[in-house]
Formats: structure tokens, sequence, C-alpha cells
């Protein structure tokens, strides 16, 4: 979504997103205090939205396909690349698909105008939108931007984030002015448009100008003031969250196993991802991959992977109140935004 520039969206419509015929692989074993395994003699449908072409950040769906992950568990997992970024939820909401790919706080909005969704594991455990700005802007810190012209892809979250990471340098918001550059932040800045952009992901954008020897300031938001939050969440309607608790586990069972395989062999992943999206740059995605997979890890000892925290989800969720994003606190509604039973180790 935020990060998406028009090249991508030529590739988008073009993707492949049926990946190799997946082979058998050993029944999944869960880690963590609970020991359960999930075997099928038969396979499920199962359809997974992403959030925009698949890219690094989706490795370890891709790897769990490609490994036979998902079959061992009892699913025949699908990937579907949307036609445009507001599409997932919605899909998802509609009964479109099972499962959709998103961002905490999209679905924090998506809630709070009345969808009944939940994020059942964190895909991407912290923040990755950044500020990034090229060293002719002379822009060193958030206090820098003081003057200058910032583009954002038009969200109204990253608009919120930019003006509390500019409250809390110092800086008078009035003083910068805010410019909707769409998903092209990268020709934005190269063009010398913006002076820096809040929306580009610091294992991507952030990347790529480097590999082009650019040298680019990145400030991710959550060091820039911003409450950390999950990037990326895996997210499905409340009545499935009740009715299908054995699919849920199952999914997250493999998904773990396709993390694994990607930090074993990032190229290998990468290839994945070059399979799906011909239209990726395999050494970006291998950069970008191994960037990424200290980020989907659980920062706090002893969590499974996909945790979610409920620290940090109440924060976030306080932040969006006071931002006037939501109308209603997200931690005060009769079911949690998010729910983490299903993970490897935990529930029942």
């Amino acid at each position: 979504m935020t990060t998406a520039l028009s090249s991508r969206r030529a590739g988008a419509r073009r993707l492949l997103v049926m990946l190799l015929t997946a082979t058998l692989a050993p029944a999944l074993a869960a880690c963590g205090s609970k020991q359960d395994t999930l075997t099928a003699a038969s396979a499920k449908p199962f359809s997974v939205m992403l959030d925009w072409f698949p890219n690094a950040d989706h490795a370890p769906l891709y790897e769990a396909i490609a490994h036979g992950d998902f079959r061992s568990a009892g699913l025949d997992v699908h990937p579907i690349v949307p036609s445009e970024s507001d599409e997932p939820l919605k899909l998802l909401a509609a009964g479109r698909v099972d499962m959709a790919i998103s961002y905490e706080p999209q679905l924090l909005l998506a809630r709070d105008q009345g969808y009944k969704l939940v994020s059942v594991a964190a895909l991407v455990q912290r923040p990755l939108t950044s500020i990034i700005a090229l060293p002719s802007q002379h822009v060193r810190s958030v206090a820098d931007l003081k003057g200058k012209r910032v583009g954002t892809a038009g969200i109204g979250y990253q608009a919120a984030e930019l003006r509390t990471a500019l409250q809390g340098a110092g800086v008078d918001p009035s003083s910068v002015r805010e410019v909707n550059v769409g998903f092209n932040l990268v020709p934005a800045m190269l063009s010398g448009k913006v002076a820096a952009t809040l929306g580009g992901f610091w294992n991507y954008e952030a990347i790529q100008l480097q590999r082009m020897h650019k040298h680019p300031v990145v400030i991710p938001v959550d060091q820039a003031g911003v409450p950390t939050y999950d990037e990326l969440v895996l997210v499905v309607r409340e009545d499935e969250a009740h009715t299908r608790g054995a699919d849920l586990r199952a999914f997250l069972q493999a998904l773990s196993r396709g993390e694994q395989q990607a930090s074993a062999d990032p190229a290998g992943a990468a290839a994945l991802i070059k399979a799906a999206n011909p239209d990726a740059d395999t050494a970006l995605q291998v950069a970008s991959i191994e960037k990424t997979l200290p980020a989907m890890r659980p920062s706090e000892s002893g969590k499974p992977y996909g945790w979610q925290s409920p620290a940090a989800w109440a924060g976030f969720g306080r932040w969006m109140v006071a931002r006037q994003l939501v109308r209603n606190n997200p931690n005060l509604g009769a079911l949690p935004p998010f729910t983490n039973e299903f993970l490897p180790g935990q529930g029942i």
C-alpha cells in the first residue's frame, strides 16, 4: 500500500499468484508450551488477499506454500493480489476471501466504521513506515523538516504520524507543507519535488534508494514519537474466529514454518517471490527479506511467531483516539481488535 510505486501497479496486474505445486511435508508440531500437531487427509481451499503485490513481506507465506506446509496442515492456500490498496478488508468483510493481510491502523479504522474483523497474528511486528530523505536536502532529523515540503501518500493516519513526529521534535506542523504524492514516493524525492517523504518503508524504498547509491536518511516513525504498532497483520472475520479456530491454528503453524525456511534461505525465498511476481527485482527482494526477518519475530522473549503485544495495541489505540482518527477507543469495545489464541502454543 504505502510503499507502492507506479511501476508496481503495472506489475501487480500481471502477477501469477499460483505458486509451484506443493509437495508433501512432515506434519507440523507447534512451538512453545503447547505441543499440538495438525494434519489432514484432504486440503481445504483457503484464500489470502495480500496487501499489495507479492514482496519480501510475504516471504513466509510463499515459503509455506512451496514447501507444502499448508497442505500438510490441511489447507490449500491461494494468495490473491488486490487491484486497489483498499480492497483487502472490504472483500474480507464481504466474505469474498478467508483472510486478508492489512495494516494495524487500517484495521482499527475499519472496525471503527463497523467492520467486524479481527487480527489473528502479526506478520511484521513493528512499523516499517519511515520518514525518508536524500542527503542533498540536509534533513538529518525530524527537526530539519521545518520549512520544507514533505510528501505522503495522502493517507490520513500517515498525516497524523507526520504531525506527531513534528510536534515531538518541537516543530510547528503549520511550518511544514504536506504534499500528496500518491504512491510516487521515491520519484518525488529524486525529482526534488519534496525534501522528504513519510510513507515509504525502511525495508523497501530505503533499500531501493541505497541500491541507487543515494544514501538516504531513514527515520522509522516509531523512532520519531509515534507509538509502535504491527505494520502488517493477518485479519479474519470475527465470526470465523469463533468457528474456524482449527483452520486458523493450522494456518499459523504452517506460516511459522515458512518463516523459518525464509530465514534459513533468503535467496530461495526471493526466488519464490520472483516466481509469483515476475517484475520483482530479485536482488532487491533478497536484501529486503534479510532486512525484514528480524521485524517478523517477537521482541518479547518466549513469545511465539505472530505474537501481538497487548500493551502495544493498547498504546497505539489510544494514539488513534487522541489524533481523532477513530471515534471510539478500540481497547474498550466488547471484542478486542486482535487475538493471540491461534498462535503456536497459545489458546486452548
